[in-house]
């Protein structure tokens, strides 16, 4: 396999592939409500409502990236062809995203094969990648100090992040959305005022949530697998995040559903180091590629489905 995982000490989540029943037996009454009697995630850390969020910077529109150039050249795409590989900085815990599949032991997911795809147009051959495990709140350090060439993991665009390291174009549009118990009261966000919230620390989830209900509790955890176990120890009474990673979680348990509309949407893009302007031009490019000639919608309807028919990719905007 040409495929290599640099990882240390990666603790591997089971079960990420699996499927979600139609219509699962009743859960055992008596779980309602949240209990602390079983010990939190490591490094979980309890919110309370009256955290403020601090004020967004103003940059226009963050999703404006340069226009692509699949010749552009310059330091950054030649430490890459001549290392001969693409450091791609992901998770493997955000199940049809960027997860482990438990019967062949690869990466795959929608952020793993769009990662591909630049490794295809750069080095030629979609192999050539190495993968840096990441959490959330390590994405922008690992682009900063160069430990990856990109980061391609459900990052969304904001002005606050554009302050400290540079973006693709949108190259999907997610939703914010709420994960339960089936039977659950819980309905909305409106629903979530006192109750307990689980979100993973260094994402827009946590910001908008703030805006959208103050007084909700969130307990903030390092991934999403660590959401899914709290909310299954009833430690917690939801989880909110993109309906790309919820999605993927109730793939994982017959027993959670989506609840409530949209809290927002969340414009990903890969993210790239500030001042490597060629490579953002030509992932770019890749980009604009894959949106042309079918890819694209051929990997939403791989890993994708599960959220609603077919879109049409985000259309790019670009500036100088």
């Amino acid at each position: 396999m040409r495929e290599r995982v640099l990882v240390a000490g990666l603790c591997v989540v089971a079960a990420l592939a699996g499927g979600c029943a139609t219509d699962p037996p009743p859960r055992a009454p008596g779980l309602q409500g949240t209990t602390t009697s079983l010990p939190l995630p490591e490094n979980a850390r309890m919110l309370e409502s009256s955290v403020a969020t601090p004020p967004a910077p103003d940059c226009g529109d963050p999703t404006a990236s340069l226009p692509p150039d699949p010749n552009a050249t310059g330091p950054a795409i030649d430490r890459i062809r001549k290392r001969g590989r693409l450091i791609v900085g992901l998770d493997t815990g955000s199940n049809l995203m960027s997860y482990r599949d438990t019967a062949t032991g690869r990466i795959t997911g929608f952020d793993v094969d769009i990662a591909r795809e630049i490794a295809r147009d750069l080095l030629g051959d979609p192999a050539l990648v190495d993968y840096r495990i990441l959490s959330s709140a390590e994405r922008e350090k690992a682009l900063q100090d160069s430990t990856v060439d990109i980061v391609a993991k459900t990052m969304s665009i904001t002005c606050a992040r554009r302050e400290k390291v540079d973006f693709s174009t949108e190259y999907f549009r997610a939703q914010q959305r709420v994960l339960v118990v089936r039977g659950s009261d819980i309905r909305s966000a409106a629903d979530l005022a006192g109750r307990r919230v689980c979100i993973v620390e260094g994402t827009t989830s946590l910001l908008r949530m703030r805006e959208v209900q103050p007084s909700a509790s969130i307990l903030t955890v390092p991934s999403w697998a660590d959401c899914l176990v709290v909310l299954q120890q009833q430690q917690v009474d939801a989880v909110s995040t993109d309906d790309t990673i919820l999605a993927g979680l109730a793939s994982q348990d017959p027993y959670l559903e989506l609840v409530g509309p949209s809290l927002g949407s969340e414009p990903y893009g890969i993210g790239i180091r500030l001042g490597s302007d060629e490579l953002v031009r030509f992932v770019n490019a890749t980009l604009e590629r894959i949106r042309s000639d079918g890819t694209w919608t051929a990997l939403y309807e791989k890993y994708l489905r599960v959220l609603g028919p077919t879109p049409s990719p985000p259309t790019p905007n670009y500036r100088e």
